[in-house]
């Protein structure tokens, strides 16, 4: 495991930090792997009774896919690359004891769906959370996807379609956040809820979280083979790469 994760506890709850704050969290390959090899350990530890996600620093929760490594993707390398980012959110939904995502910032792209599948969702006023993927020439399907089980489907249209932004106020309106509370707050509140759900009784909390994981995981590999697609086709057509080098372009004057 490299440094890309760091773990810390509180209490009896382990805090898995996204550690790439100068890049705002973003999924590189390396934390991908390291994020799915930290779930499947702190699972199997007996000491550990709730999980916290959240991200290193005060900027960002996790803004979605490393653009540095989008663009250099190659066309054929598309599904093993998207398979890495996929698995995070599989691990996520195969983890067994509470997993609650502290949003300490800004939550985009594959950070917004790494909150959407956990099981609660903390946040500060300040957050902003969507999936912007399509202003990016990135197809948005698995996000898509998983916002299918949270919002009704003209929102989630309009979401996936026109890549705004939600508020943390639009986004607990709208039930994507359970709780909104002061930024210097997330962290402990979030330990406090995944320590509160751990202490339910094992039987009816596993069978609980086991149908949720069974609904969420039913339509996985349907969105994630449209996903690999959607994805080979832009990427062939060069228009992610063409945004993204605008991007850096435009950032570095």
């Amino acid at each position: 495991m490299t440094d890309t994760v760091k773990i810390d506890s509180r209490g009896e709850v382990a805090v898995l930090y996204f550690n790439r704050p100068s890049s705002l969290n973003a999924i590189s390959r390396d934390l991908a792997k390291d994020a799915a090899e930290a779930l499947i350990e702190l699972d199997a530890d007996p000491a550990v009774k709730g999980i916290v996600l959240t991200g290193a620093g005060d900027r960002a929760f996790c803004a979605g896919v490393d653009l540095e490594e989008a663009q250099s993707v190659k066309v054929e390398d598309i599904e093993s690359w998207f398979g890495l980012i996929c698995n995070v959110y599989k691990q996520i939904l195969l983890t067994n004891k509470p997993v609650i995502a502290g949003l300490n910032g800004v939550a985009t792209g594959g950070g917004f769906q790494i909150a959407l599948v956990s099981d609660l969702r903390i946040a500060h006023d300040g957050v902003k959370l969507g999936q912007p993927e399509i202003n990016a020439g990135i197809p948005s399907v698995m996000g898509s996807y998983w916002m299918s089980l949270h919002l009704p489907w003209s929102l989630n249209q309009e979401l996936s379609m026109t890549g705004r932004m939600m508020d943390a106020d639009e986004a607990q309106r709208f039930g994507i956040l359970n709780r909104v509370v002061p930024a210097a707050a997330v962290i402990d509140t979030a330990a406090e809820t995944a320590l509160h759900l751990s202490r339910k009784l094992p039987t009816a909390w596993l069978r609980t979280k086991q149908r949720f994981r069974e609904v969420a995981l039913k339509g996985f590999d349907e969105a994630f083979r449209s996903g690999v697609l959607g994805q080979q086709a832009a990427f062939s057509n060069g228009e992610p790469q063409a945004f993204i080098k605008a991007f850096f372009a435009a950032r570095n004057k």
